[in-house]
């Protein structure tokens, strides 16, 4: 019998929904068969942790005395768009301090966006300059002083793309070793780096977008989030396996959520040795067992999702990588995966125990009333 986002948001308000992961999703299934636990089961819920580069918060920092409109603006000496407003600004998770000041005054080398993002919700104060032309309306042409997100009139995480579905497995088949935003990858095929969470994954879950889409609410960087669309780069018409999980990078999600109630536990600045900066968001979605084909969705296993095994050597530079074989995910959790008779090592980029705690802590909230399903006003595309 199909159920309704109100029937389920009824339960959770009396705290009688049935929540489980998307890991103890898999047993029921074994042991009830999708008919009963569709039944039984009201929620799953999802988790990844990894590094989402497309990422980044609109921040606005207070009018000065006398106001002024910005024309560039820094953080921790990392530049901040400044083209929106007189004293907004967007930070991109990838933008890199001026590399002449790395390294000086015991400062962390190299450091940028993603890391101001993680100091400002840790609590850390964080230095502001801005600089504008001056005008009539806005006659201040310098500001400089020490910020805290509690002293921000606004500031919001907004992610252009994120939760990628389904993602490239790094080899390098050159005889030189190369540093890219999958991590160092050793000669000839010495290491494999792949970042997903795998069955956990959200959108692996709802592989056709049944359930996510414009207002979806999510588990966003350690509080409560939206999906505001699809994410740039949603590509969903790619090769997919019988049971309809994408064989090749597909749809993507943009997300945004108040800064100000995020944790620097779930927002962490990373950076990745030759190529830059980044940060590691935690997110989370929950999944509405409408029906029983929503479950069977949702009851994917690591066995099922197949990945391309991307080589990224003299090919992607130049286009999208050579692919020269596929391998599944309980492969690479394994540790190693098989490619051109080669037992390969391969490392997870994403945090694996980390996606579980987003699940969990999920989980609870739904379990608790403190979170209830955001019903879509309009779900993703799938064309």
């Amino acid at each position: 019998m199909a159920k309704t986002y109100e029937e389920i948001n009824e339960k959770i308000k009396k705290r009688k929904a049935v929540v489980v992961t998307a890991e103890e999703i898999l047993d029921r299934v074994d042991k009830n068969g999708i008919s009963k636990t569709a039944r039984d089961v009201d929620v799953v819920t999802t988790g990844t942790f990894g590094a989402m580069c497309s990422s980044g918060a609109f921040i606005n920092f207070g009018h000065s005395k006398p106001r002024i409109r910005i024309s560039r603006v820094w953080l921790n000496d990392v530049e901040a768009y400044a083209g929106i407003a007189a004293v907004d600004c967007y930070l991109g998770a990838t933008q890199r301090r001026d590399e002449s000041l790395e390294g000086q005054d015991g400062q962390e080398c190299p450091y940028g966006g993603g890391h101001v993002i993680h100091d400002l919700v840790s609590g850390k104060r964080v230095h502001l300059r801005a600089e504008g032309k001056g005008t009539d309306c806005y006659p201040n042409k310098f500001i400089e002083k020490e910020i805290s997100l509690k002293d921000l009139p606004d500031a919001f995480l907004f992610c252009p793309r994120n939760g990628y579905q389904n993602y490239n497995c790094a080899v390098n088949s050159s005889d030189k070793t190369i540093f890219t935003y999958m991590g160092i990858l050793k000669p000839r095929l010495g290491n494999a780096t792949h970042s997903s969470a795998g069955q956990l994954s959200p959108l692996l879950n709802d592989p056709f977008f049944k359930t996510i889409g414009i207002g979806t609410r999510i588990f966003l960087g350690g509080s409560i989030g939206y999906v505001t669309g699809p994410g740039t780069q949603h590509n969903p018409q790619v090769p997919r396996t019988p049971k309809g999980i994408p064989k090749r990078p597909a749809g993507t999600l943009a997300v945004t959520g108040n800064l100000k109630t995020m944790s620097g536990t779930w927002l962490r600045g990373a950076r990745f040795r030759g190529y830059g900066v980044t940060l590691r968001v935690g997110l989370g979605i929950p999944i509405p067992i409408l029906n029983e084909e929503i479950l069977e969705y949702a009851a994917v296993r690591n066995a099922d999702i197949l990945v391309p095994v991307v080589d990224y050597s003299e090919d992607y530079p130049e286009g999208t990588g050579r692919t020269i074989g596929e391998v599944t995910f309980a492969e690479i959790h394994s540790g190693a995966i098989g490619i051109q008779g080669k037992r390969v090592p391969c490392y997870q980029l994403s945090d694996y125990r980390a996606a579980q705690r987003v699940a969990a802590i999920l989980k609870s909230w739904i379990q608790d009333g403190i979170f209830s399903l955001g019903k879509p006003v309009e779900l993703l595309p799938v064309e």
